[in-house]
């Protein structure tokens, strides 16, 4: 099996990752042969699984340009997972240059690939660290140069919650994060469900059994389950909805079907 030169030392590139089969659903060139495996397997169930993928990124875009608009420039983006393009710092950029992000993925190549694209940027960081150890986020030298607690934050849970199960704790976790923010954060995240996927449960529970198969099993929640990480909250118009119905920017029925897997939502502290 061939090393591409951009992999870090120590990764075991014989076993799967979701942030580089992510990264390959999007069309990304920072996967290798065993991710690309994995994630057609996946898609022989789920041919649609690339159009989700778009539409968790198109999703955080409005949701990260909603912040802005809301007076937030401080973005603190979970399982980031590889950087592509229009990401969170671009994006928040484009609206507020002043905009300060800080990205937080435990996949190695995703770490080392942000590592390498934010060199020299002194607004934007990335963190190794585990989502369910929030104060290792929290507290770590990155969030404390970057981020002021005392301000607004925008905490974004963009397709990571879904990857972990309910004894990791993730609704803990979750609370623990929106504990720390200050008055007027918001919380930005999308999950997978079974609610909406233009297939049978048992056809799209295919695509699940691949993703238990490499050890990282993908959690399916309904939409009262996804709506408890929005504790502590109040949830923005138009609530937890499938993702291309949260303020679309143009015609929601012309979205693929693929598109309307899984929810979105945005949730203000206050």
């Amino acid at each position: 099996m061939e090393r591409p030169a951009w992999a870090p030392p120590g990764i075991d590139i014989s076993v799967p990752s979701v942030s580089r089969m992510y990264d390959f659903y999007l069309g990304g060139s920072h996967n290798f042969e065993v991710d690309r495996e994995a994630a057609r397997k996946a898609m022989e169930f789920m041919p649609g699984l690339p159009k989700i993928m778009q539409a968790n990124r198109a999703f955080m875009r409005r949701a990260v340009r909603h912040a802005v608009d809301s007076g937030i420039t401080q973005f603190l983006d979970i399982g980031s997972g590889i950087p592509t393009f229009g990401n969170v710092h671009e994006v928040a950029r484009a609206a507020d240059p002043a905009a300060r992000v800080v990205y937080v993925d435990h996949d190695p190549v995703a770490v080392a690939h942000s590592r390498a694209v934010l060199e020299g940027d002194d607004g934007a960081a990335v963190v190794a660290a585990d989502l369910r150890k929030p104060a290792d986020i929290l507290y770590s030298p990155e969030a404390t140069r970057l981020l002021d607690l005392d301000r607004p934050v925008a905490l974004l849970l963009v397709a990571v919650l879904h990857f972990l199960e309910d004894q990791d704790g993730p609704h803990e976790a979750v609370a623990e994060l929106v504990e720390a923010l200050a008055p007027g954060s918001l919380v930005v995240l999308t999950h997978a469900s079974y609610e909406g996927i233009p297939l049978s449960e048992e056809t799209a529970g295919g695509a699940v059994g691949v993703y238990r198969n490499i050890r990282n099993p993908l959690v399916m929640r309904s939409s009262s389950e996804i709506t408890r990480f929005f504790e502590g909250t109040e949830l923005v118009e138009p609530g937890l909805v499938p993702m291309p119905l949260w303020r679309p920017d143009g015609p929601a029925e012309e979205e693929d079907p693929y598109a309307f897997s899984g929810f979105a939502g945005v949730g203000r502290k206050p």
